[in-house]
């Protein structure tokens, strides 16, 4: 585990476990949802890094410049490769002093045929953090490259959210996109829904605006703010669980699938970053 704090602010991060957010506290409170005690799986972290891909390729087969890509399943009992390979790998710790931390890691060829190195830089004021994540070509060949992040926020009672977008993305039963719907749909966030009172919500929603705010009542508000690249907006609300995800993205689920997806090409030595703040 490495911490940094700054005043009341304490942002502690389990680089060996898919480089994650293991904590982080404003005054004692969690903002984040607090890892669970000797987890080693990113699933059960505060928040982990989307590189080079975000949510799901379907059966992880795609096809890239003309190469065809078989990539193996990553969840237990799931067909469908899910997050890159970031928040399976151990990071290194690269730079950690009072209030910054810098975490890498550098990714061989394999299954995923691209070389390319990862970096994420954390700065931590005293009310939130900023979390920059980058990945960068490191290979002879162009590469496909999709960022995003994955925090988990606890679900405190009376909770509201609040993200503006014009439509979702509806799932399949493997919580894949099929249609996109343009507007409200079960919980309309742009106008700020309740979290709770709604079945399984996994969904992506097109059109954010690089803003969410997570608001209960009596207590400090957490606003979310992403760099413009983050144009998309996941949502996970598992029924029954103390937490949820609001997860911004700059692609989507099927993120080979057709229409903008927000993949771009990075060619040898190109990078691609975006930032995530986190604040209350």
């Amino acid at each position: 585990m490495t911490a940094t704090e700054k005043g009341q602010a304490r942002l502690v991060l389990a680089p060996e476990v898919g480089g994650a957010i293991a904590a982080f506290t404003l005054a004692g409170r969690d903002v984040l949802r607090p890892m669970a005690d000797g987890a080693s799986d990113a699933l059960l972290t505060a928040s982990f890094p989307l590189i080079p891909f975000c949510n799901r390729i379907p059966n992880g087969r795609f096809v890239f410049e003309g190469r065809e890509v078989v990539l193996p399943p990553n969840l237990a009992g799931h067909p469908h490769t899910l997050h890159g390979q970031g928040w399976r790998a151990a990071w290194t710790v690269e730079k950690a002093e009072a209030a910054e931390a810098v975490l890498s890691y550098a990714h061989a060829p394999d299954a995923w045929p691209w070389a390319y190195r990862a970096e994420q830089r954390f700065t931590l004021t005293e009310t939130g953090f900023r979390a920059e994540l980058t990945v960068t070509n490191t290979g002879e060949a162009a590469m496909p490259a999709g960022l995003g992040f994955h925090p988990y926020f606890p679900r405190r009672e009376g909770e509201t959210l609040t993200a503006a977008n014009d439509g979702v993305w509806l799932i399949d039963t493997d919580a894949l996109p099929t249609i996109h719907h343009p507007g409200p749909w079960e919980a309309d966030w742009a106008a700020g829904a309740p979290v709770e009172g709604h079945g399984l919500i996994d969904h992506c929603y097109t059109g954010w605006n690089q803003r969410a705010v997570l608001r209960a009542p009596g207590q400090p508000d957490t606003v979310v703010t992403a760099s413009a690249d983050c144009r998309w907006l996941h949502v996970y609300v598992p029924p029954g669980e103390a937490y949820y995800c609001v997860e911004p993205c700059a692609s989507r689920p099927n993120p080979f699938g057709e229409g903008e997806t927000g993949m771009v090409t990075l060619r040898p030595g190109e990078s691609r970053s975006i930032w995530m703040e986190v604040r209350s």
